[in-house]
């Protein structure tokens, strides 16, 4: 007897959507911050994982196409990327194009974002082509911190990881030398132009590390590039208002979705501080600390003592992960501190401490709200000049953050704007974006006279 189609399909979500071993395949990635991905990509490529970043929002037509437009966003833009990369895959190979040499890597998120449905509403698009339902897709969730033990071999998973989160940080680096020096450079385009060859070299390097993960190696390098960008910048050009960015991960770091943000703010006469990619990776490392510490509580109390040692073996495991990140973390941005003054990433602890004092919101109710709500703050703290916040029209979590930024800025009087997105140009962008440069002039000009207040 032949299953109806919706066990059918729920059965797929089992087979085709999960982690297995992706050794001897082409992992597609798509494409997000354009340094990250690219170091992540030559991570997995270290150690001997066949990663390539696809190109990315040439098929927003085809993205849509098979979507309702209920969905976020970055689900339309990655459904586009990998449906245009395999159509070009299949017209390039021909009769040579095997779906079984591929995997689609799309990574989840737990709790009540619509992200963590995203490889199970595209297992069931990728589905309807024939030629592309034998591609799986497999994935690494925010529930147990993006661990890589179940798609590849466990033997490379220790080193995977540890390479990966540096290399992020250092592409963290690198775009934080990028917004410093762009803005103040001596002629226009020689950042850019210098850090394309810059990351290339990056790339390569750490493809070379491999499993031997010697850092140094990565950090001598980071040093020299840094060291040659900072002698871009001209002297003679006065410091700009300083602009932080939060919100959604994928809008606020993916330039073509968010049409290119970080320019045009920077062409209107801003500096421009974008949300880390490492923050986030902290943020997840420190709510599953969080959530582990509940689970202990529980078991204490219940008197489950055989629970009782596997969270506690999870919690240290964590928690020995956390001194291990900020470890790193520190050694990366001391190197570029050494010649730039570029702003270092916000402690997720502060973060926190800093929303419980002002009980404006919790770590507790999750979602990335609360990241971006602290993050802004911490900005505020660091003497920013304005905040914007970025995210997917109809975003839940972004929504709540602006609920609660906007009043709260006005109050402190820091200029504040949304920055919603869905694929369209609002007609009013360009004029919303230069009112905010012009209130965040006012507030530099007003700080530096000492007539401003943060309230």
């Amino acid at each position: 007897m032949s299953q109806s189609p919706d066990l059918h399909a729920f059965h797929r979500l089992q087979t085709s959507v999960k982690q297995f071993n992706v050794s001897g395949r082409t992992l597609l990635m798509p494409d997000m911050a354009p340094f990250g991905v690219r170091l992540i990509a030559a991570s997995f490529r270290a150690v001997g994982v066949d990663a390539v970043v696809i190109d990315t929002y040439k098929g927003l037509s085809l993205g849509r196409e098979f979507t309702s437009g209920k969905e976020c966003f970055p689900c339309q833009v990655t459904l586009g990327d990998i449906l245009h990369h395999l159509q070009q895959e299949k017209e390039r190979l021909g009769t040579a194009f095997s779906p079984e040499q591929y995997v689609y890597f799309l990574p989840e998120a737990d709790g009540p974002c619509r992200f963590g449905m995203y490889n199970k509403l595209q297992r069931l698009i990728l589905d309807r082509f024939e030629e592309f339902k034998d591609i799986p897709i497999t994935y690494v969730s925010t529930e147990n911190s993006y661990a890589t033990n179940g798609i590849m071999p466990a033997d490379r998973a220790p080193s995977f990881r540890k390479l990966a989160f540096v290399a992020v940080i250092v592409a963290d680096v690198l775009d934080r030398t990028v917004w410093r020096v762009r803005p103040y450079e001596l002629q226009q385009g020689m950042t850019d132009a210098f850090m394309e060859k810059a990351l290339e070299t990056m790339v390569s390097l750490v493809e070379d590390l491999g499993a031997s993960l010697d850092f140094h190696k990565l950090y001598r390098l980071l040093d020299d590039i840094v060291a040659t960008a900072c002698t871009f910048i001209d002297p003679r050009q006065p410091r700009r208002p300083r602009i932080g960015i939060v919100g959604e991960i994928y809008l606020r770091t993916h330039p073509d979705s968010n049409q290119n943000i970080v320019r045009q703010l920077e062409e209107f006469g801003g500096e421009v501080v974008d949300a880390s990619l490492g923050e986030w990776v902290n943020f997840v490392a420190f709510e599953r600390a969080r959530k582990l510490r509940r689970q202990w509580k529980t078991a204490w109390q219940e008197k489950d003592h055989k629970t009782l040692r596997q969270v506690s073996k999870q919690l240290l495991g964590t928690e020995i992960e956390k001194l291990y990140q900020a470890w790193r973390q520190h050694q990366v941005y001391r190197c570029a501190r050494k010649h730039l003054d570029i702003q270092t990433d916000h402690s997720i602890g502060q973060i926190e401490r800093r929303l419980d004092g002002n009980r404006l919101f919790t770590f507790a109710i999750g979602t990335e709200a609360a990241l971006s709500i602290g993050g802004a703050l911490e900005y505020v703290h660091h003497g920013f000049d304005g905040i914007v916040n970025v995210f997917p029209f109809t975003c839940m979590p972004s929504t709540i953050c602006s609920a609660i930024l906007k009043p709260l800025l006005h109050q402190m009087r820091i200029p504040y704007l949304d920055a919603p997105y869905d694929g369209t140009i609002q007609p009013n962008r360009e004029v919303a974006l230069r009112t905010f440069l012009y209130q965040a002039k006012q507030h530099l000009a007003s700080r530096l006279t000492g007539k401003n207040s943060k309230g």
